[in-house]
C-alpha cells in the first residue's frame, strides 16, 4: 500500500524567495510536471518527487540553492501554484504545505476527493498517520512543519514533508510513495540518506516489532494506571547517582540511556500523560497505526509507553538513526552563479512549446528533450 521512499537532510537557511524567482519557479515547475506527466504518466512525476536525489535536484533547476532547506517549501509551494490550474487537465492535485497550510491537508483531500472521486477521508487518514510516524514513532530530533501531499485522480499520492532540528541548525525531509509495502510502520524506507545522528527512539524498525506488540498489550493488561506506575518507579531509579554510574554496564540489549532520556517530571506531566493512556485504552487500538492515530498520543505518550515496555518486558525501542544524505545543484542566492533570468525564460518558453506540440500529437520537441536527458 505505502512505502516510505528516503529522507535528506539540510542545513537550514533563512530568507525568502523574491517574487520574480517565485513566479518563475511556478511556470517552470508546471510545465515540467506538463511533459513528465505527457512523457512518462502521473505515476512516474509521483515516483520522481518521492526520490530526495530528483527532488533536490528539481527545486535546483528551478534557481533554488544547490543544498537549502528552503527548497522543500519553494517547490511544494510552486507546484501547488502551479498545478492547481491544472488539475482537471493533469489530474495531479497539491494539498498542504508549510505551518497552517499542512494543518488543511485532509480538508483539502476531502474537498477533492468529492470533485474527483477518489475516498477523500482515506487519504486524510493517510496523511494524518503518515505525519505521526515521522514525528511519534521516528523520534529523531526533527520536529514537523511542512507536510505536502500530491495525490492523483486515481488516489496514489506522494507526501513530502520536513522537521527542523534548531539546535543542529538542519532541516530532514521525509518523503513518501503509495506504492510498495503494505505497512506502514514495519520498516515502510525504501531508500535512506542522510547525516548519521546515532541512536534515536525508531518504532519503525523491523526488530522494534516486540515494542510496538508489547505497548498494545500493556494498555490492556496494565491500563493507564499501572503503566504510570511503572514509568514513575523507572524514573526514580534512573534518577539515583549509583544508577547513573552503574548506567554503562547493564546487560540488557539496548538499555543504556543517555542521561536526557531519564523520564523526569520536565519532560513528562503524568497527569496528562495518564489521560493520554486513558483515551488510548478506551479506544482500544488494534494494531500500531491505530494507537498512533488516537486523538492526543504523540511523541512524549509513545515514548513513555515504548519505555515501560522495555523496562516490563525487554522490548528494545531504540535503533540506529535511519538517515543518511543527499544533494544536488542550485543558484538564488548567486552560488555556484546568479539565475541568469534570460536563460531561464528561454527554458520555460522551450518546454511549453514542446508540451503544446505534443498534445498536438507533435512529439518532436519532447522527444529531443528526452535524447538530451538519456545523454546527460
Amino acid at each position: 500500500m505505502t512505502r516510505r521512499a528516503g529522507s535528506a537532510d539540510l542545513p537550514l537557511h533563512g530568507g525568502h524567495v523574491p517574487k520574480w524567482l517565485a513566479d518563475r519557479m511556478t511556470r517552470l515547475g508546471a510545465v515540467m510536471s506538463q511533459a513528465i506527466v505527457h512523457h512518462y504518466g502521473r505515476d512516474e512525476l509521483l515516483r520522481r518527487l518521492s526520490h530526495p536525489f530528483w527532488f533536490q535536484s528539481f527545486g535546483a533547476v528551478m534557481g533554488m540553492d544547490w543544498h537549502s532547506s528552503g527548497i522543500t517549501t519553494s517547490v511544494i509551494g510552486a507546484l501547488k501554484r502551479g498545478l492547481t490550474p491544472l488539475g482537471g487537465e493533469l489530474g495531479v492535485h497539491v494539498c498542504g504545505g508549510r505551518g497552517k497550510h499542512s494543518r488543511q491537508t485532509p480538508a483539502e483531500l476531502f474537498s477533492i476527493g468529492e470533485r474527483v472521486g477518489f475516498d477523500g477521508g482515506a487519504l486524510a487518514n493517510a496523511s494524518r498517520l503518515v505525519a505521526k510516524v515521522d514525528s511519534a514513532a521516528v523520534q529523531d530530533g526533527f520536529d514537523l512543519y511542512l507536510h505536502g501531499f500530491i495525490v492523483t485522480d486515481d488516489g496514489k499520492w506522494v507526501v513530502v514533508q520536513q522537521g527542523m532540528n534548531g539546535d543542529r541548525k538542519q532541516a530532514r525531509r521525509y518523503h513518501w510513495l503509495s506504492e510498495g509495502l503494505n505497512s506502514f510502520v514495519d520498516a515502510p524506507h525504501a531508500a535512506i540518506d542522510g547525516v548519521r545522528q546515532g541512536e534515536i527512539i525508531n518504532l519503525t524498525d523491523r526488530r522494534a516489532e516486540p515494542s510496538r506488540r508489547t505497548q498494545l498489550e500493556m494498555l490492556s493488561s496494565l491500563g493507564p494506571d499501572g503503566i504510570v506506575r511503572e514509568l514513575s518507579a523507572f524514573s526514580a531509579k534512573d534518577s539515583r547517582p549509583e544508577r547513573r554510574a552503574d548506567a554503562g554496564q547493564l546487560s540488557l540489549p539496548h538499555l543504556v540511556l543517555p542521561d536526557h532520556h531519564e523520564v523526569r517530571s520536565s519532560d513528562v506531566m503524568l497527569r496528562r500523560l495518564h489521560g493520554n493512556l486513558a483515551a488510548a485504552a478506551n479506544r482500544g487500538p488494534e494494531d500500531f497505526s491505530e494507537l498512533l492515530l488516537t486523538p492526543g498520543v504523540g511523541a512524549r505518550t509513545i515514548r513513555a509507553l515504548a519505555m515501560v515496555a522495555e523496562v516490563v518486558h525487554g522490548a528494545p525501542y531504540r535503533f540506529s538513526d535511519p538517515a543518511r544524505f543527499s544533494l544536488a545543484h542550485g543558484g538564488k542566492d548567486g552560488h555556484p552563479f546568479p539565475v541568469p533570468l534570460r536563460v531561464y525564460d528561454e527554458t520555460i518558453r522551450v518546454l511549453k512549446s514542446a508540451v503544446q506540440k505534443a498534445k498536438l500529437g507533435r512529439e518532436e520537441e519532447l522527444g529531443a528533450l528526452t535524447r538530451l536527458d538519456e545523454q546527460a
